[in-house]
């Protein structure tokens, strides 16, 4: 049987591993975990998963149920947990989520996944100010800023919103010091603002985890994107998945030979002529989607250094334009994406619940300056 022995050395290592997956192994939205592999921990959009425990089936397993399985081989983690992270899409056997029933067969492949990458640093609670729209025992609701890591990774192991977050509600068992869930149930990018659900407790982690994995999540951004469209709204489908070229950024594989299926649907909110502000609906949850989305359609976001937006694509050749752009890269210097709505059903209530943010005050800045240059344009020129 092999337990992570080329990743994690010893057998008490995977121990522990198991321990810490069984405290968090529920709740994320369904991706392949190649997805999560090599990505920036700073700059992942909502989806990648992260393997944090694997084991190979003998050649002589007998057929045994998936649940009974893991409970055998992963150290106090009980058979509800293990089943409700199969219910989330965090188990995956030879690479596909595979239900709790799902029937263990030799050499059949079995990675627990998770929302956030594998650490090896504890988790340290950090006293960081928050705007929390919403709160009550089983879910708190985050307003992001821009510039803030969701999770802590290479580079970033502090400020983090899940440090702010295990400081805000320590006296919860899981936001205990240390530990490494944090009730994170799905991520935006760093410069990404808006808002992300977190849960409080076990059954809304779970609860929350299956509706991400079910696509039932109303997630709807607004973004400035280059250029002017011919319709007012319209719909983008096609496989995302990392570049083979440049690992840090993802690519549209058009023709299906790769990445993950993804749909994008768009609709015009205002027209700047050289810019458009669109709000973006996510019918799926790949990393970067709309980024890599409207990159491919000929609209990068505005001010997108990863996807080619943080150069003049549209407009005059005068100095004074140039200039102007200059001035609105300055007034919000990062690709401009905010998360203005998510809803989903309550895991305690059931209800409907939808939540809405208010553009940042950057991204407002950004707004009155197109807006004052598209109603002088239109004065001089009549455009």
């Amino acid at each position: 049987m092999e337990v992570l022995q080329d990743r994690f050395g010893t057998s008490d290592e995977a121990e522990l591993l198991s321990d810490s997956i069984c405290a968090g192994a529920a709740g994320a939205s369904r991706e392949a975990v190649a997805e999560g592999a090599g990505a920036s921990d700073e700059d992942d959009e909502a989806a990648g998963l992260y393997e944090h425990f694997a084991i190979t089936a003998d050649k002589g397993q007998s057929l045994l149920r998936l649940d009974k399985f893991l409970t055998a081989h992963m150290m106090h983690c009980s058979r509800n947990r293990i089943q409700a992270a199969a219910d989330s899409g965090n188990i995956l056997v030879n690479g596909v989520p595979a239900k709790s029933s799902y029937k263990v067969k030799p050499f059949d492949r079995i990675q627990v996944v998770l929302p956030y990458p594998k650490t090896e640093y504890e988790i340290v609670p950090e006293d960081i100010p928050l705007t929390i729209p919403y709160e009550d025992d089983d879910i708190v609701l985050v307003d992001k800023p821009a510039g803030m890591v969701v999770h802590p990774g290479v580079g970033n192991h502090s400020g983090t919103l899940v440090n702010a977050m295990s400081w805000h509600l320590r006296t919860l068992p899981m936001f205990s010091e240390g530990n490494t869930r944090a009730g994170l149930v799905h991520r935006i990018d760093k410069n990404t603002s808006g808002l992300l659900v977190m849960a409080k407790n076990e059954q809304a982690l779970a609860r929350l985890g299956k509706q991400f994995f079910d696509h039932s999540i109303q997630r709807r951004y607004v973004a400035l994107v280059w250029g002017n469209f011919e319709e007012d709204e319209g719909t983008i489908t096609g496989n995302i998945g990392r570049s083979p070229r440049e690992r840090q950024k993802m690519y549209v594989f058009a023709d299906g030979s790769d990445g993950k299926w993804a749909v994008t649907h768009w609709r015009v909110l205002r027209r700047f002529g050289y810019v458009t502000l669109v709000e973006c609906r996510l019918e799926t949850g790949r990393t970067h989607q709309i980024r890599v989305h409207m990159a491919w359609i000929g609209h990068p976001l505005f001010n997108d250094e990863r996807y080619g937006g943080d150069r003049i694509l549209k407009g005059t050749t005068f100095s004074k334009y140039r200039q102007f752009i200059e001035n609105c890269f300055a007034t919000m210097p990062r690709h401009a994406l905010h998360a203005r709505l998510l809803g989903f059903e309550h895991p305690t209530t059931h209800e409907q619940v939808s939540f809405e943010s208010e553009l940042p005050a950057d991204f407002k800045a950004l707004l009155a300056k197109w807006e004052s240059y598209s109603a002088t344009a239109q004065a001089t020129h009549g455009e």
